[in-house]
């Protein structure tokens, strides 16, 4: 196998066809050695892989049929899903089953109540959660249940206050975030708690100017990002650093063009596929973070995606318009001139914004201006319901 060939900055883009190719082939190579050794973590690879597609505009070279079966084989009776078929239920992969599943748009496919239950049982009276019945704790696993309820559109199942406090206490004197309190700060651990507090609409309990600090400090002389001081880049970072940047409204202190081109030399551009370095093999997990973070930096026609929930903004729309459907007939009735007008929206999950950005710019708007918004949020989801 080749390893990337470099490109002249002058022609550097992203190789959009040989990812797509790449993806689908490394899905379907059941007799490689990435796929053997990568058998533990299967679900969040078909996560990896679907999304990157996803945000390719290819998602149906993947076999949704299929996806969806294994997705479904590897529920557990407790509730929660496996890696692989024959494995332990764990939260990651809980996770990765629930995104799956709202990528190609099949949430009927799992029982929300009894997920929420494998979740809600795993948080520890301190706010915590565990990732499995063995009891680690971590906050990727806060994340998880955050991002997983938010999904389901029940933040309600589980004690977000309690959630929010152990994750404030994970915070450092930089900033930063640990795996768990005095635990180093690291940036994959930051996204990880930065995303739960945007979707438990608590962000403003960080310290988000010493944090972006931190975050910004990340990039080194080549561009790339990395994810603790003294040491090397990674495109993965790309996601980890700069979604959180996203979120806290300071991706603009990095440069940008600069991460780009490192996004882009560590393509492989014969076989397809991004690697976590220039030179390096490349991999599914590389290649998803990699598009992901072409993604938050709006370049190279990749479209947005939402940086707390890590799927395409376009998907979150249509999952936010399934789970107001129950409500749409009333919404359209208390827009009309001559019902009076619905309630304020009070919380960015309870709204039909995709983006936490569209629900904030909505909430600034004054009231005679955010009513007629509103109007137009209604119109525009009756219209895509009358296409579906």
């Amino acid at each position: 196998h080749s390893v990337a060939v470099m490109a002249t900055a002058s022609s550097l883009q992203l190789h959009r066809k040989i990812h797509k190719s790449y993806i689908k082939r490394v899905s379907e190579d059941c007799d490689s050695f990435e796929f053997a050794v990568s058998e533990h973590l299967r679900m969040s690879g078909v996560y990896w892989g679907a999304c990157a597609l996803s945000l390719l505009g290819a998602l149906d070279v993947l076999n949704r049929d299929f996806i969806i079966s294994f997705v479904k084989s590897c529920e557990h009776e407790g509730g929660g899903y496996c890696g692989n078929v024959g494995h332990d239920p764990h939260i990651l992969y809980t996770l990765s089953a629930v995104q799956i599943l709202v990528l190609f748009d099949a949430l009927d496919a799992l029982n929300p109540e009894t997920v929420l239950a494998y979740i809600s049982g795993l948080q520890r009276t301190d706010g915590s959660f565990m990732g499995d019945e063995w009891g680690e704790v971590d906050t990727r696993f806060s994340y998880c249940a955050l991002c997983c309820a938010s999904l389901l559109g029940r933040l309600d199942a589980i004690n977000v206050s309690k959630a929010v406090a152990f994750i404030r206490s994970c915070e450092n004197f930089d900033g930063g975030f640990g795996c768990e309190p005095g635990g180093e700060s690291h940036a994959g651990q930051v996204f990880t708690c930065v995303g739960a507090l945007a979707i438990a609409d608590a962000l403003g309990t960080c310290r988000d100017e010493v944090l972006s600090w931190w975050l910004c400090e990340r990039q080194t002389p080549g561009g790339g990002l990395n994810g603790r001081p003294q040491k090397d880049a990674d495109v993965c970072y790309s996601w980890w650093v700069l979604s959180s940047l996203t979120l806290l409204r300071r991706s603009d202190w990095i440069d940008s063009a600069a991460l780009r081109q490192f996004i882009l030399h560590c393509q492989d551009q014969e076989a397809g596929g991004i690697s976590d370095k220039p030179g390096d093999e490349p991999d599914v997990f590389h290649t998803f973070f990699g598009i992901a973070g072409l993604s938050l930096l709006g370049t190279d026609d990749v479209p947005p995606i939402d940086a707390a929930h890590a799927l395409p903004v376009n998907v979150m729309q249509r999952l936010r318009l399934r789970q107001q459907q129950p409500n749409l007939a009333v919404a359209v009735c208390a827009a009309s001139p001559h019902k009076p007008e619905s309630a304020p929206m009070k919380r960015f999950i309870d709204s039909p914004f995709a983006t936490r950005a569209e629900f904030e710019a909505w909430l600034c708007l004054p009231p005679i201006e955010r009513a007629a918004a509103e109007q137009a949020v209604v119109a525009r989801y009756k219209n895509l319901v009358s296409t579906k």
